[in-house]
């Protein structure tokens, strides 16, 4: 389980680095670890934020003591994946930012993926893709593939990176959107805010979206949830930190949560 203490270093590499120290596990999932990196600060799971991991992929879900194991949640896609302190990561896998980072690729030039964000945030242009539709996981060419679907749907098909760029933040906004629907119906919960996590808090114009499309408070951060998540649980282990709820607390007040309403 996360925090286990397996024991100290062996000698000859304690000698090596020059100290010795105690081996903890953290969530030994690189998800795992960043939902313990979700400064939500509720001790009661069940009334917990949903959260979103951002970044190549969208994990999207929410915490809960128990697995549900529903017909519903079948039908949604919705797993249970363990966590720390015995919890359940509730979530849904939802395409994120590859197709962002295929496009950048494809047609991005020497734009960064700041640059593009920006610029995408400036286009009018109302199309929308199906994230989740397997003929986005490894087309030959991402912007043609968001361009055919654009066009086999009788929409505007995008032309040039900001507008490509545009429809897949949007289209990944609605993603969001449709999920926390479905997570509130199932679970009966009606959650006031969404934790945006990893690399994917730093795309201002999808965390405006985000907002807009499922009437939540967006909380962007901590960036490098993983790292973050994976210290807090050793540091739990060594008494430094007073459970799940202190290190959550002291990770909101550590690192730069950006609030969209």
């Amino acid at each position: 389980m996360p925090g286990t203490e397996l024991g100290y270093l062996k000698e000859d590499i304690a000698e090596e680095i020059g100290y010795n120290c105690k081996v903890v596990l953290p969530a030994t999932h690189d998800t795992g670890s960043a939902v313990v990196a979700v400064p939500v600060t509720d001790d009661d799971t069940e009334k917990s934020a949903l959260y979103i991991s951002s970044g190549t992929w969208s994990l999207m879900g929410t915490e809960l003591s128990e697995a549900d194991c529903s017909k519903e949640s079948r039908q949604h896609n919705l797993t249970n994946e363990g966590g720390y302190q015995y919890r359940f990561r509730y979530l849904k896998n939802i395409m994120g930012l590859w197709m962002i980072q295929s496009v950048k690729k494809e047609i991005g030039g020497e734009l960064g993926f700041g640059e593009i964000c920006e610029a995408a945030s400036r286009c009018d242009i109302s199309s929308i893709v199906d994230c989740n539709d397997d003929r986005f996981l490894a087309p030959a060419n991402m912007t043609e593939e968001v361009k055919s679907a654009c066009r086999e749907s009788g929409q505007k098909e995008p032309e040039g990176i900001a507008e490509v760029a545009s429809v897949i933040y949007n289209s990944l906004a609605k993603c969001y959107a449709d999920t926390k629907k479905e997570i509130e119906i199932i679970t009966g919960k009606n959650y006031d805010s969404i934790h945006i996590i990893g690399g994917g808090a730093n795309a201002d114009y999808l965390n405006r979206l985000t907002a807009k499309a499922t009437g939540k408070k967006v909380l962007a951060g901590p960036v490098e949830a993983t790292a973050i998540g994976n210290l807090a649980v050793q540091m739990i282990a060594d008494g430094v930190l007073d459970g799940l709820n202190d290190a959550r607390k002291c990770i909101l007040n550590s690192f730069p949560i950006k609030v969209y309403q």
